[in-house]
């Protein structure tokens, strides 16, 4: 079987796509080990490092045995059922102590969304904003959902989703960045009003949205979304809003915010 064949999605659900054709395990724990060797990619994963992510320190006494199970069943789904010629031809493979899996590069979503998001944060150093913007666009259209949506997280699996997830958010903050910075922040706003939504402790996200209200002409739902994170600051944590947001809320009454307020922001 031609390696280039496959196509690994994690980015959401887990896949695996052969050809077009889904060839994804349905076992819920073999699911758990692949998840796993994806998020290992191209290293041997020791078998006492996947019998921990899948019972997290209360291992049965069969879990090697059980781990070498779920293996085989892993490589007769990749295989679409078959039993490969040789072992080694395919993705999956058996070492001493462990297995490995034989990913490339522009296979795996989670690593092209991890590239295109590098990328785009050079070229917002560079400040090619059109660049940034467009690369984003591209990272964040590949995100279906949190990493492994529908697969049971161990230990090592909730680490590696909690990365993509900050990941995740920085790749929505570059691309609102260039936003802004091109003047588009009318396309942006509704974007930044189901970010703030979603995340209404976050400080960022809040003030983009009071710049982008503000130079929409929109000043008192600038001041609404200040003065309700300041309330939830405060009956959350106890806060106040950081004296960088504090000083964009001036700016906004006196009419001078601007694009420089980015700066302003936590972050």
């Amino acid at each position: 079987m031609s390696r280039a064949a496959l196509r690994w999605r994690a980015l959401g659900p887990l896949r695996a796509v052969r050809d077009g054709r889904d060839t994804t395990p349905t076992a819920p724990k073999v699911r758990q080990v692949l998840a796993l060797l994806l998020a290992r990619r191209n290293t041997v994963v020791p078998l006492t490092v996947i019998t921990e992510e899948l019972w997290s320190g209360r291992a049965p006494r069969s879990a090697l045995t059980t781990v070498q199970t779920y293996a085989y069943q892993l490589r007769r789904a990749l295989q679409d059922g078959e039993e490969p010629a040789d072992p080694a031809d395919g993705p999956l493979v058996t070492h001493p102590h462990g297995y490995l899996l034989r990913v490339e590069p522009d296979e795996y979503d989670a690593e092209e969304f991890t590239a295109l998001t590098g990328a785009a944060r050079t070229a917002l150093a560079c400040d090619d904003l059109t660049a940034a913007e467009t690369l984003t666009g591209r990272a964040l259209d590949l995100w279906e959902g949190p990493l492994f949506a529908d697969v049971a997280h161990g230990p090592l699996l909730r680490g590696y989703a909690l990365r993509m997830g900050e990941l995740h958010l920085q790749a929505q903050e570059m691309r609102i960045t260039a936003g802004l910075r091109l003047g588009r922040h009318r396309e942006l706003v509704g974007d930044l009003k189901e970010l703030a939504c979603a995340h209404p402790l976050h400080e960022w996200f809040q003030g983009t949205l009071i710049i982008a209200l503000q130079r929409c002409g929109r000043r008192s739902e600038a001041l609404d979304v200040y003065q309700q994170l300041r309330v939830a600051l405060r009956d959350e944590l106890g806060l106040d809003p950081s004296p960088g947001l504090q000083r964009l809320r001036q700016h906004v009454l006196t009419d001078k915010v601007s694009t420089a307020d980015l700066d302003l922001l936590p972050g």
